[in-house]
């Protein structure tokens, strides 16, 4: 494993030309996500898996142990064909690429790149609930712990707008400062 915590193949997949080439995300076994990254690096197969080091403490010691940063994903770039999508598939461990409609979603390579240059600065990250503007939100912690609402956007800055449904009205207070979590 490199230092940046991510595993990371330097093969061209399959042949395929270069740029005709996409990132993909993969959902795998549970725990299975470093050996699926290595047998698709033994087939060719361009494998991204950002990983983190955590320190886990038991009642008798403390170890630190690299974790993958997103649980039961890694990102492969192969070309859109039938042949290079079977090869992932038939990888051991690899239950499917993760899309709508059994269609694979394209991952911006933009958004691949963000993640490494996290993992290349050692900033320290870890998993956040995935949140959406118009998801349904709480607040955990501080004075308004629990206080829900919708989440949007104005200027810049999160917001959290509580619906008053019998008199249909609304306020927005802004989130600065407080951690929500999705309801």
């Amino acid at each position: 494993m490199s230092d940046a915590g991510q595993i990371v193949s330097q093969h061209l997949e399959l042949g395929s030309p270069a740029g005709a080439s996409q990132w993909y995300a993969i959902h795998t076994r549970a725990k299975h996500e470093k050996r699926v990254a290595s047998e698709l690096e033994q087939k060719g197969i361009v494998t991204f898996l950002p990983l983190v080091t955590e320190t886990h403490g038991w009642s008798d010691r403390r170890k630190k142990v690299v974790l993958p940063l997103f649980s039961c994903y890694a990102f492969v770039n192969i070309s859109a064909s039938p042949a290079a999508r079977v090869s992932v598939l038939s990888t051991g461990g690899v239950l499917s690429f993760v899309g709508t409609q059994n269609q694979a979603t394209p991952i911006p390579e933009n958004q691949i790149q963000q993640i490494r240059t996290l993992l290349d600065n050692k900033v320290g990250i870890s998993p956040h609930p995935f949140l959406k503007i118009g998801q349904r939100v709480r607040i955990r912690g501080g004075c308004l712990e629990g206080v829900e609402g919708i989440l949007t956007a104005q200027n810049g800055a999160n917001r959290l707008v509580i619906s008053i449904d019998g008199i249909y009205r609304a306020l927005s207070i802004c989130l600065e400062g407080y951690e929500v979590e999705p309801v």
